[in-house]
Formats: structure tokens, sequence, C-alpha cells
């Protein structure tokens, strides 16, 4: 009795650190996976807007600025730091370009008409709603992951193999307040 008493103590004192461990890797790739996700659509954005440009381009007495401010913010986001925090300020800056964008737009009545503006207002506006449908993913991901790597007894086996916390993709001041629009 006293042998399979010390097999089953054996056996759990291997066996929980390695179940620990696994989980922690599933939820550290949960989180990655769920990064790559925001990244195709911060990415499907960033292609979008050189067609929406061109588009508006034609309008004359369109924004420059806004036009400028549009590719500015893009080209910020393309060269972003590949972090949580990174992306969010770049992404940000871009979302908060677009709003104005968009915003302005409304007083060009040719070109709220024009098919090809249409298509590329509902694709962006399709996209949006990816990325924050991605956001919300992510950062479910990494609450979890956070957890796990925080609670006991996993954050002993999450210190040993130095499993570090991840960040969330959050919102920035910017992108909590509407635009201010001009004309």
């Amino acid at each position: 009795m006293g042998i399979w008493i010390g097999l089953v103590l054996g056996f759990a004192v291997i066996t929980i650190p390695v179940m620990i461990y696994n989980s922690l890797v599933q939820k550290r790739n949960q989180v990655k996976n769920a990064w790559a996700q925001i990244d195709v659509q911060l990415k499907r954005r960033i292609e979008l807007i050189p067609n929406l440009v061109e588009t508006v381009k034609g309008y004359a007495n369109f924004e420059q600025k806004t036009l400028q401010d549009v590719i500015l913010a893009r080209n910020t986001a393309m060269s972003a730091p590949e972090t949580a925090s990174g992306q969010a300020n770049a992404d940000s800056a871009l979302s908060g370009a677009l709003r104005q964008f968009f915003a302005l737009s409304e007083a060009y009545p040719d070109l709220k008409a024009n098919a090809s503006f249409l298509n590329l207002q509902e694709e962006l506006s399709n996209t949006e709603s990816r990325i924050a449908y991605a956001r919300q993913f992510y950062n479910d991901a990494v609450l979890a992951y956070n957890n796990s790597v925080h609670s006991f007894p996993s954050v002993l086996v999450a210190s040993l193999f130095k499993f570090a916390e991840s960040d969330s993709f959050e919102a920035t001041e910017a992108e909590k307040t509407a635009p201010k629009v001009q004309f």
C-alpha cells in the first residue's frame, strides 16, 4: 500500500508541472495567434488607404492637409514596432486621421456619390469592425494567459520557465475622443 502511495505522489509531482507548463504554452500561443489576427486586419486597412487617397485626389478642393495626415499616419503605421503598445499608438493615429478624413468628406456631395469612394469607405468600415473584434479576441487571450502566469500554482512553473506577462491592446486617449471637424 505504501508503495502505491509513493508511486501516485511521484506521478503527480511529475505530471502536474508538465500539465501546467503545457497549458501556459497553449495560452501563450493563443496570444500570438490573436496578435497575428490583429496584424492581418491592420495590414488590410493599410493596403486600402492608397486606393482611397487616389480616389479622393481627383476632388481638387478636398483638404490637402487631411490627405497628407492620412498618408503620414499610414506610413507611421507601416513602420510601427511589432508590439501591442507600438501598434496601438500607430493604430490610434491612423484611426483618428481616417475619422477626420471621412468627417470632412461629408462636405463633398460628388465625392460621397462616387462609387469607388463608397466601396472603399465600406471596405474600411468592415475592416474597422474586424480590427475591433480582433482586438477583443487578443485582449481576451492576454487576460487568460496573464491570469495563468500569475495564479498559483502555475506562477511557480511560469517563473521557473520565464513566462512573461503580455500587454493588452488598449485604446489611446486620442481614440477615446471624437474628432473635431471644422469647415
